[in-house]
């Protein structure tokens, strides 16, 4: 089993704080970064949303059905 195999088991259920968390972390590397990096970061929250199965977040669309 991989890693993200075991982080996916792990949030099972929690989805919500997942995405929090992404929120969290990118916001804290654009601060630290000055935002020279926020592109790379929002790509990198959004690639681990999808991974992760976390929210879309207050600003993110939703896919079309």
């Amino acid at each position: 089993m991989s890693v993200l195999d075991k982080l996916k088991q792990m949030l099972k259920g929690h989805e919500d704080q997942a995405g929090k968390g992404i929120d969290k972390a990118g916001d804290y590397v654009d601060e630290r970064t000055q935002g020279k990096y926020s592109g790379q970061v929002d790509t990198a929250q959004d690639k681990l949303r999808e991974q992760l199965g976390g929210d879309q977040g207050p600003d993110r669309p939703q896919p079309p059905q």
